[in-house]
């Protein structure tokens, strides 16, 4: 299960808080490390403060460019589709720390 930040910089604690990453993920196969990731990204300021996109795809974490589909999301995101690229930012390898990016790329009504 995961329930991260989003912030619009890297640094947690010097960027400012836009919502938070809740869902949950699993590893995908047996043959390299690869995860399905169900997540909703959840926005809790400014004009899309309550909305949220859900993802939900594979994610080679290896790849420096991930692409997952959007899926669709609520309140100003009603019938969202698109897709969203992860890039690993930093990772921790002592205890399994990320920061990603995800650039999401959104058709909504």
């Amino acid at each position: 299960m995961i329930d991260d930040p989003i912030t619009v910089g890297p640094d947690l604690k010097t960027s400012k808080l836009v919502g938070r990453a809740q869902g949950l993920y699993g590893i995908a196969s047996q043959h390299e490390v690869a995860l399905l990731m169900a997540m909703n990204f959840w926005f809790v300021e400014g004009k899309y403060n309550g909305s949220s996109i859900s993802i939900m795809g594979r994610n080679q974490v290896f790849n420096k460019v991930r692409e997952m589909p959007i899926i669709g999301g609520s309140g100003l995101f009603r019938f969202a589709t698109g897709y969203a690229h992860a890039s690993t930012h930093t990772f921790n390898l002592t205890n399994g720390d990320a920061v990603v990016e995800y650039n999401l790329y959104v058709l909504h009504y």
